[in-house]
């Protein structure tokens, strides 16, 4: 496994802010989204950090929102609102709760906590933008363990049959659910052909290999159909005794010492 670039590094740096200040947080999930939302809000999402409502945008909708602290650290990285507010998250009187909210959070599209709706919600963004005759893209962030979830498959049986083309759900496949690994759950594969069996084209990448991402989110499409990449992550990434620690899904007390090893983690990564 290769090393973290700068960029990957700084980002988690500021997750491990948003960490400290709230002394909690999913830190599995979050570190193993930071490649997919770089690349996305890097390279491939058109947005204005000055105005988050800007009719011409396109839409991310983090549908795994308890990996909100990995959004949050983009949206600082890009302006949305000041890097020092990530210090205050969880805070009583802060914007930037435990899950996202579209209501209190600029460039969140959607509140999302409650596993399964993200996906239904784009599926709807992306059919209004056929209606307007927008160009709108539509990107759905969804995580493995919520492809449990019934309503994601309803979803997708929509996207697929309406031939949303302007819609791509990027699955982040760490494998691990909050109490275990995701196939001893229940069993997912084979994803790839699930998805091609509800209408979708189907890509699978290294969710940490910033190139693949790239390859694969900006490439041509080749259809009209919807698109899904399946991201193959690892839970933790960028902290070692986190990788693939089903106990690092979430904790609710970190207290300094906790802080310190993440960030001397991250140094040696």
């Amino acid at each position: 496994m290769t090393g973290l670039d700068e960029r990957s590094k700084l980002l988690r740096g500021l997750a491990i802010d948003a960490l400290e200040g709230g002394e909690r947080g999913h830190i599995g999930s979050t570190m193993s989204l930071i490649e997919i939302l770089r690349v996305l809000f890097d390279s491939v999402l058109f947005f204005d950090s000055n105005n988050p409502v800007l009719p011409e945008r396109d839409r991310l909708i983090l549908s795994k929102g308890h990996g909100c602290i990995a959004l949050y650290a983009l949206l600082a990285d890009k302006g949305f609102f000041p890097a020092e507010l990530l210090g205050t998250f969880c805070r009583f009187d802060s914007i930037l709760g435990g899950h996202p909210e579209s209501s209190h959070v600029p460039g969140v599209e959607a509140p999302t906590g409650s596993l399964g709706h993200g996906l239904s919600v784009g599926v709807g963004m992306a059919f209004a933008a056929r209606i307007l005759d927008r160009k709108n893209k539509v990107v759905v962030v969804v995580g493995d363990g919520e492809l449990d979830e019934g309503s994601i498959w309803e979803a997708a049986l929509a996207a697929g049959h309406h031939r949303l083309g302007n819609l791509t759900v990027v699955v982040d496949f760490n494998g691990l659910q909050s109490y275990g690994p995701v196939e001893d759950v229940w069993r997912l594969e084979p994803i790839a052909a699930k998805f091609e069996a509800f209408g979708f084209d189907a890509h699978e990448v290294d969710g940490h290999d910033v190139d693949q991402l790239k390859g694969v989110l900006l490439a041509d499409k080749v259809s009209s159909n919807p698109r899904v990449v399946i991201a193959r992550t690892i839970k933790g990434r960028g902290i070692s005794f986190a990788e693939n620690n089903p106990s690092w899904h979430h904790k609710a007390k970190l207290n300094p010492d906790d802080i310190a090893e993440l960030r001397q983690a991250l140094l040696d990564a």
